[in-house]
C-alpha cells in the first residue's frame, strides 16, 4: 500500500486482480460504528466466476486469506457478500447493513 492509497483502496486493488470479478463494490462502513478508526470496517459485495463451484465457506476463506495483512492490520470487521455470476444476476441488490449497537437510535 502507497501512502497515499487508502485501505478501500488496497482492497479493491486485490479483489479486483485475484477475482476478476464481474461486480464489486468495497463500502467503508466505519462511520456506522463506534472508535475513532476511519478505515477499520469494510462490506464487500463481490460476484465472480471463480464463486460459481464454491460454497460459501470456501468463498470467504478465499477472500479471508487475500485480504489477511489488512485483517491483521488495521481492518476490524469485514462483511463478505459473495455470489457467482448466476447468483448475482437473481439478486442484484446489494444486502443492508446494521448500525453497531452503539449508534443504534435510543
Amino acid at each position: 500500500m502507497s501512502i497515499a492509497e487508502t485501505i478501500q483502496q488496497t482492497i479493491e486493488q486485490k479483489l479486483a486482480a485475484a477475482f476478476a470479478p464481474e461486480f464489486l463494490l468495497v463500502e467503508n462502513e466505519s462511520h456506522m460504528h463506534s472508535g475513532p478508526a476511519t478505515e477499520s470496517h469494510f462490506k464487500v459485495t463481490l460476484a465472480a466466476d471463480s464463486f460459481q463451484a464454491k460454497r460459501k465457506v470456501a468463498r470467504h476463506q478465499a477472500v479471508y486469506a487475500l485480504l489477511q495483512a489488512e485483517l491483521d492490520g488495521p481492518v476490524h470487521a469485514l462483511a463478505l457478500h459473495l455470489y457467482s455470476p448466476d447468483e448475482w444476476a437473481a439478486r442484484d441488490e446489494i444486502p443492508e447493513s446494521p448500525l453497531c449497537a452503539s449508534k443504534q437510535p435510543k
